[in-house]
């Protein structure tokens, strides 16, 4: 291989292309440099045909002939190209697929959709940690749906159904607006399909990952409608009553009122209520509530099998630990790690001192945690302003085992560890709902005094407990060396900590 780090890998699948372009780093990840995608619908007519139109062919040809310019000049040293359902089941797949690498210059894999399930399996494992509970990672393209069922880190096995989007749409859901006959034979379809899959055996998992397009879209849609503002999907978790109701309005909407619903591409209306019914229809098979949004899916696992194949990346390559994540991204923003593990550890001792009287879990512990290893970052970009610079950091980061909702909280917490507190001014505090306001303001202000009983980041003061006595809270502060400074810091910071838990906070020492 080239000096070069950098690989693509390209999808071809039966509503979409989508190409995606990575720089591998030393710790053996990667960075995206570019997403590129082409809606080339390979599966427009293939149910009724049998075989992929001379303008879909056409499509796709001016698609990867761009990718191809995109990805020689971006200089990529690996290509790793794949072809799904449409391809694998079209009379003339394999025609197209010589065609097609002429253009490209590799070779085209046109894989099963069992190989389909494990690269979303992959990818899923990569990005989410569900300790050992029992879960199914599913990906929905235009033409199949590929499941696997995954306990722990083990993959226990891998389906393919052919219920994509595009298919299901031009087989039951044609008309405009749906017909209510149409819809109920398509669920009883679905359903039948599923539980033939699993021989007709319960299976009852909490928990699904999703991935592909139809799953972006009802991200994108529910936080439209929701009102609520992330950088991104990924990790997004969304119960079964959000997927329930959203695809209650698509049904009482025609194509063109589905078209201007905020937070998706239109290009993707004729197809969409196809898409969430199969993923409501899996939600119920399983009596699942949580599915969790994986952005990357195949793709993410095509780059994975490059990246070791070509040694940029370490086999085996087990999951980051979420606690590993927000270390490993804090080094890249060469954090003061000492100073930032010291304020966690006092930060997380008062925590647990208020936790259970405030009805505080273990989700804002790990918050916490997060917000104070990593709430210096800011001084990467610049010492002026860097608690906005940290937030910035930290909302954009890519941090395992984090919602977006969890990710903007840790941000926002960092961002009041200094200067000043939480104000209407503040519009990315203001769009916060009433519950997460409170939620930033409690863990800011315990990162805000944890902070400065670091004052002078040297460690002085080891150690923290707490007792309640009336409407206060006593702190006796634990030091081998004198601590007068760190006790002046805390004087310093307890601000937000004593307006929001409504404690007077007094500070003690052994002596005393």
């Amino acid at each position: 291989m080239s000096k070069s780090k950098r690989i693509a890998a390209i999808d071809i699948g039966t509503n979409s292309i989508r190409c995606i372009v990575v720089e591998a780093t030393e710790e053996g990840q990667f960075r995206i440099l570019d997403d590129e995608k082409g809606a080339v619908r390979l599966g427009e007519g293939l149910s009724a045909s049998g075989a992929i139109t001379p303008m879909a062919a056409e499509r796709a040809r001016q698609t990867l002939l761009r990718m191809r310019k995109l990805v020689d000049g971006l200089k990529v040293a690996a290509l790793e190209v794949v072809a799904t359902s449409a391809v694998r089941s079209a009379s003339n797949g394999t025609a197209l697929v010589h065609e097609w690498q002429e253009i490209l210059g590799v070779e085209i894999r046109v894989i099963s959709g069992e190989e389909e399930a494990a690269l979303a399996a992959q990818s899923a494992l990569r990005n989410f940690d569900l300790g050992d509970k029992r879960f199914a990672v599913f990906d929905i393209g235009g033409g199949s749906l590929e499941l696997a069922t995954v306990q722990g880190s083990h993959v226990e096995a891998y389906y393919s159904l052919d219920l994509g989007a595009v298919v299901m749409t031009e087989r039951f859901l044609a008309a405009d607006p749906i017909k209510e006959q149409d819809y109920k034979k398509f669920r009883r379809y679905v359903a039948e399909a599923l539980k033939t899959c699993f021989n007709g055996e319960k299976v009852r998992l909490q928990t699904l990952i999703g991935s592909g397009g139809t799953v972006n879209a009802i991200a994108g849609m529910v936080t439209a409608m929701q009102q609520r503002s992330y950088t991104g999907s990924h990790g997004l978790r969304l119960l079964r009553s959000e997927i329930v109701h959203l695809l209650a309005m698509l049904l009482r909407t025609d194509l063109a009122g589905r078209g201007q619903i905020a937070g998706f591409n239109p290009d993707r209306a004729d197809i969409i209520v196809a898409g969430v019914a199969v993923v409501d229809a899996l939600m119920e098979f399983f009596d699942a509530n949580v599915l969790l949004v994986n952005e990357r899916g195949v793709r993410e696992g095509m780059i994975v099998q490059g990246m070791r194949r070509h040694g940029l990346m370490p086999e085996p390559s087990s999951p980051r630990s979420w606690r590993e994540s927000l270390v490993a991204f804090g080094r890249s923003c060469q954090m003061d790690e000492s100073h930032a593990r010291h304020v966690a550890m006092l930060a997380l001792a008062l925590f647990d001192a208020v936790a259970k009287p405030f009805g505080m879990g273990k989700r804002e512990r790990a918050i916490l945690e997060g917000a104070a290893l990593l709430h210096d970052i800011g001084y990467y970009i610049s010492y002026h302003s860097h608690h906005k610079h940290s937030c910035h950091l930290i909302r954009h980061a890519d941090l395992y085992g984090f919602t977006p909702r969890e990710r903007e909280l840790m941000a926002q917490a960092a961002r009041y560890h200094r200067k000043a507190l939480p104000k209407k001014k503040h519009e990315e505090y203001q769009r916060l709902s009433e519950r997460d306001k409170l939620v930033v303001a409690r863990l800011g202000g315990i990162l805000r005094l944890a902070d400065g009983l670091d004052r002078r980041r040297a460690g002085m003061v080891e150690e923290l407990s707490c007792q309640f006595k009336d409407n206060s809270l006593l702190m006796t502060l634990y030091g081998a060396e004198d601590i007068s400074v760190e006790l002046f810091g805390g004087a310093a910071k307890k601000d937000l900590f004593e307006e929001v838990f409504g404690l007077k906070t007094v500070f003690l020492t052994p002596q005393e």
